[in-house]
């Protein structure tokens, strides 16, 4: 986990960071424009898309106001989209979830092998895993953030952790507070994280994938998994990304 803010006097110029220590360790239906490319490079240059984001439109506009808000990213620490909010008054932390699970696995598949012969293996099911998972990470106080950007991880996430990490990051947000999601309408060919270009503007950069795509939810799946906010809002582009915003 990272924390992000302004800088304060006697800083010096630039970002303040100040890295957190885990348990184990050291965010009406609309169409999008179809994605555009980039300008390309050299030989062997694997092009990025940006494409308009109306998801993150409302998503800012539900924050218009807040002032000195707190919100979460589950995506690597990009410089852009750390910039983009602490100048518009946030503290940003960041929780690479994907990176964290995979290393949580490896780490649980290491000792699983270590174990002896007949040794107890409940907390080696999907169900236990989940919850270990969860009791080392994101361990901040209840109504901690304003706001929360998935980006598309609960596609690459086994039911298990979907649902038990909804909640959690349900908990973790306050009254009125809003998450932004992306879902692929079907099994996506490849892998992207994610970046703020600007207030309408997403920038998908291809990355290695550390899972597999795990589902392609529906409509019902998405609103079951939501029900606990008051209420939401879905942007379908046309390059098979569905933006989904939820405010508690």
């Amino acid at each position: 986990m990272s924390f992000f803010s302004k800088s304060r006097p006697g800083d010096g110029p630039g970002i303040n960071r100040q890295s957190g220590v885990s348990a184990r360790g050291p965010v009406t239906a609309a169409v999008a424009a179809p994605p555009a490319k980039l300008a390309q490079g050299g030989p062997g240059f694997v092009p990025r898309v940006s494409r308009l984001s109306n998801g993150l439109k409302e998503f800012l506009c539900q924050l218009d106001g807040i002032g000195r808000g707190h919100l979460l990213d589950l995506g690597p620490a990009r410089q852009t989209t750390i910039t983009f909010f602490i100048e518009r008054g946030f503290k940003v932390y960041t929780e690479d979830l994907l990176v964290t699970w995979k290393n949580f696995l490896d780490a649980d598949e290491k000792q699983m092998f270590e174990l002896a012969p007949g040794a107890d293996r409940m907390e080696m099911t999907p169900a236990a895993r989940a919850e270990r998972f969860l009791d080392s990470t994101l361990r901040y106080s209840p109504d901690t953030f304003d706001a929360v950007l998935m980006w598309d991880l609960l596609d690459y996430l086994d039911n298990e952790l979907v649902s038990r990490l909804v909640t959690r990051l349900t908990s973790l947000l306050r009254d009125g507070g809003v998450a932004l999601a992306i879902f692929h309408t079907r099994k996506p060919e490849a892998f992207h994280r994610y970046r703020v270009l600007d207030a309408q503007n997403l920038e998908l950069i291809p990355a290695p994938c550390p899972f597999a795509p795990q589902h392609v939810y529906q409509n019902r799946e998405i609103s079951d998994l939501f029900r606990r906010f008051r209420s939401s809002k879905t942007f379908v582009g046309r390059d098979q990304l569905r933006e989904g915003l939820f405010i508690k």
